[in-house]
């Protein structure tokens, strides 16, 4: 039997190094177009507007924890969504935004109708999925804000 040995040359390390820049590029540009095609939109339009509100945003979330209110929601089998309330005023008013955190973007505006002791049941269904829910709160003159996950 003879043994055929090849040499490893000049030409074998260019292609060796070829090869391996080839698979990193490659990946960086999958992985690129992944996260581009994800990105739903900017957090906010203008940081510099956003960043003049800010200290007024800090006021708010202030004036909302002092007020003592809590707000819980969580979403039953067909959709809609159920927020347990504790030291909400009765005759409140309830509204929420229903966000999407990832993907394409979807917002959906929903409103509440009272069922008492502290109960709040939404007029319309949320579609499956993980959502992050904006709940405002306001009872005369007292406005309330946060915020919440929904899966």
């Amino acid at each position: 039997m003879t043994s055929k040995t090849t040499r490893f040359t000049g030409k074998h390390m260019a292609a060796v190094f070829v090869g391996g820049f080839a698979i990193v590029i490659a990946v960086n540009l999958v992985m690129a177009s992944i996260a581009v095609g994800s990105f739903h939109g900017t957090v906010v339009d203008n940081s510099y507007v956003a960043s003049q509100n800010y200290n007024g945003w800090l006021k708010q979330a202030a004036a909302s924890k002092a007020l003592g209110w809590q707000a819980v929601p969580h979403r039953r089998a067909d959709g809609r969504v159920v927020i347990e309330t504790l030291a909400v005023p009765a005759g409140a008013a309830v509204t929420a935004t229903a966000e999407r955190p990832l993907g394409t973007r979807e917002d959906t505006p929903l409103t509440f109708a009272a069922q008492g002791q502290g109960r709040w049941v939404s007029n319309e269904a949320l579609a499956p999925g993980r959502w992050q829910m904006r709940t405002a709160i306001r009872a005369g003159d007292q406005a309330w804000a946060g915020e919440g996950e929904l899966r």
